[in-house]
């Protein structure tokens, strides 16, 4: 179990992020579309996943649109931005801000997600959705990188994920 902060208090996870060098959890996850999506959905990319709590929130949604001009340049690799948002809500997002470069998903059908990779929160005002978390997989689902962020309110490190992809 790990702990992290909002707003200075402590919260607990569920868990521990995946270590480097082991295989991620495959996951069941929803996109703005309704449709059911996997680690099979990105066979064969890089995989960013960009894990806030709600986009509906300053520090998530400025990590999105960072995110999405990062992603522009990056070959071979697919931001996903995993949030307990609806797909609807993360659809209406996405047209504000002209987010194009990354893939929305909701864990609003899959509250597992967050225990697969240790970072539910379990305790506070936000407890059922996950934490601040960044996870940087190669094309074979590897982890090669993780930030669980220290602080919800705060944006992680960009260099590190980015460098990360390699």
């Amino acid at each position: 179990m790990a702990t992290v902060k909002l707003q200075g208090n402590p919260i607990h996870t569920s868990g521990d992020l995946p270590p480097k060098g082991s295989k991620a959890p495959d996951f069941r996850l929803i996109d703005r579309e309704l449709n059911e999506r996997s680690l099979a959905d990105y066979t064969g990319k890089r995989k960013v996943l960009n894990i806030v709590p709600s986009l509906d929130t300053p520090v998530c949604a400025a990590q999105a649109r960072r995110f999405n001009e990062e992603a522009a340049g990056l070959d071979n690799t697919q931001v996903l931005v995993i949030s307990a948002d609806l797909p609807f809500a993360q659809n209406r997002f996405c047209e504000t801000e002209s987010i194009d470069n990354l893939d929305t998903l909701s864990i609003v059908r899959s509250t597992d997600f967050g225990e697969a990779y240790g970072i539910a929160l379990t305790e506070g005002p936000l407890a059922g959705i996950c934490a601040r978390a960044v996870i940087v997989l190669d094309e074979n689902d590897v982890v090669q990188y993780t930030q669980l962020v220290p602080e919800i309110a705060e944006e992680p490190d960009y260099e590190a994920a980015l460098k990360a992809i390699g």
